[in-house]
């Protein structure tokens, strides 16, 4: 496991795929997959359009299959050598770039940027984020997705007692290598300060209990947990994000 202040290369994200992407027995990944295969819509129509798209990290690749699926001319960059292997392997064709998000750089500017679940994960994520700007066009899209501070299961821990505030970081963070989790408003500052613009918030699954307390939910419940964030503002959701473009 990754701590603040721990630098984040090749070796180090291998062996948190080991611990997690490929271990194959994290109990909720179940909720976390089924919550990426429902989020898969909304991201497509966010960089509907879009020549070349670039998702940050290929993770379970549930989201390149569905983008792909849907006919998005998707590329990804990872940083695992584990991963990015595994991405060429269970994609023949598909463009994979082996870098970390801090060093890598496009031979030519993208079109629309996937920073899902990347925030939460760096030393410094305006850095990450202003690199974002650097690889779009003008006029390009991002969309940065992050853990929810503000989440109604966090809110409900902190009235029970389970947890100090609001953006303390739980035993689930820590497995998953999450250095900080978002509020909106922290994360409308960090993309803003990167020098992209904000244009919408967005955010999916009404979470109430953790993973750990949902593992028997039958599949409908969480997905009307999911389809009812339409529903809800953002800012109760378990992830929270921004469409933003980088100015023209």
């Amino acid at each position: 496991m990754t701590t603040p202040g721990t630098a984040l290369d090749a070796d180090a994200l291998d062996g948190y795929a080991r611990r997690y992407y490929l271990a194959g027995d994290v109990e909720d990944q179940g909720i976390e997959d089924l919550q990426q295969e429902l989020s898969l819509d909304r991201l497509a129509d966010a960089v509907a359009g879009s020549g070349r798209v670039l998702e940050m990290g290929y993770g379970m690749g549930h989201t390149v299959r569905g983008l792909l699926q849907r006919g998005v001319a998707v590329e990804v960059l990872e940083g695992s050598p584990l991963l990015a292997d595994r991405a060429r392997t269970t994609h023949p064709g598909l463009v994979v770039h082996e870098g970390l998000f801090e060093s890598w750089t496009p031979e030519r500017p993208l079109d629309a940027v996937l920073a899902l679940h990347v925030a939460e994960h760096v030393d410094d994520p305006t850095a990450v984020l202003r690199r974002i700007r650097d690889w779009l066009r003008p006029g390009g899209i991002a969309v940065v997705v992050v853990p929810n501070a503000e989440s109604l299961h966090r809110r409900l821990a902190v009235r029970m007692g389970l947890q100090p505030r609001l953006d303390s970081l739980s035993p689930r963070d820590d497995l998953v290598g999450h250095r900080r989790v978002y509020a909106m408003d922290g994360l409308r500052a960090d993309v803003e300060a990167a020098g992209l613009a904000c244009e919408r918030e967005i955010g999916w699954f009404l979470k109430t209990l953790p993973n750990g307390m949902m593992l028997d939910f039958p599949r409908t419940l969480l997905e009307a947990m999911f389809t009812v964030s339409d529903e809800l503002d953002p800012r109760l959701l378990a992830n929270i994000g921004v469409v933003a473009r980088r100015p023209a």
